[in-house]
């Protein structure tokens, strides 16, 4: 996919997202999401802040100090306590942007935003598509990544010594016991997601598992738990 293509499925999850937004009842938006001490609300209010300036960032450091794991999770959620039609607003003007936020590239902006759709849609039992070229590139771009700075917006599982092939696109990355199925699980495995590996099938998938901690049930919103995130 070229770059065009990518901020094309961008804005398709975007729209997706919100839609999936305005059918939630209250209660939902204070459930648990698949991400380790961070409500719906708080994913949703996430994904709002995707393009900020450098002037606003250096702006959100001066208001919470501590590193940028504490401004990730503090601007959140200082934006969570916007009423629900208006996070949901601000998604949707996302739509036909073409802008990141400093430090990252669009490849990143679609990995946040089709990754945290799901911690949104899975533990309510809701079904959120996901363009499967899209999740592909998603999913190279991480194992791209992994031993490197931008890694660390991932809470990573244990995944070297596997191989991992997608049965609904032509991806595959890794050596070992194999783990197969749909691109949009093994997205979700390769960016610390235990929840994907229901979808999965192999010889790697009960191996991998048996690794996985009782912690993993849900994923710090990045390495950036309690002060980490995604």
């Amino acid at each position: 996919m070229i770059e065009n293509d990518v901020w094309a499925a961008i804005d398709v999850t975007r729209t997706r997202t919100a839609d999936l937004l305005e059918q939630l009842a209250e209660d939902e938006w204070r459930r648990a999401s698949l991400c380790e001490g961070w409500t719906v609300r708080d994913v949703a209010a996430h994904l709002t802040l995707q393009e900020l300036t450098l002037g606003a960032a250096i702006a959100t450091a001066f208001r919470h100090p501590g590193g940028v794991n504490r401004i990730i999770r503090e601007s959140s959620r200082r934006r969570a306590a916007l009423p629900t039609e208006v996070l949901i607003a601000q998604i949707r003007a996302t739509v036909g942007h073409r802008r990141h936020n400093v430090g990252v590239t669009f490849q990143e902006t679609l990995i946040d935003n089709l990754v945290h759709g799901q911690d949104i849609a899975i533990p309510l039992g809701r079904q959120l598509e996901m363009p499967t070229a899209a999740a592909a590139v998603a999913a190279s771009r991480v194992w791209a990544c992994r031993g490197t700075g931008k890694a660390k917006v991932f809470d990573s599982l244990p995944l070297g010594g596997y191989r991992f092939t997608a049965t609904d696109t032509e991806w595959s990355a890794g050596d070992g016991p194999e783990l197969t199925g749909p691109i949009s699980a093994l997205l979700l495995v390769l960016t610390g997601r235990p929840a994907g590996l229901g979808q999965l099938t192999g010889a790697g998938v009960e191996a991998l598992t048996a690794t996985v901690p009782a912690r993993h049930d849900r994923t710090p919103l990045g390495r950036r738990g309690a002060d980490r995130r995604k």
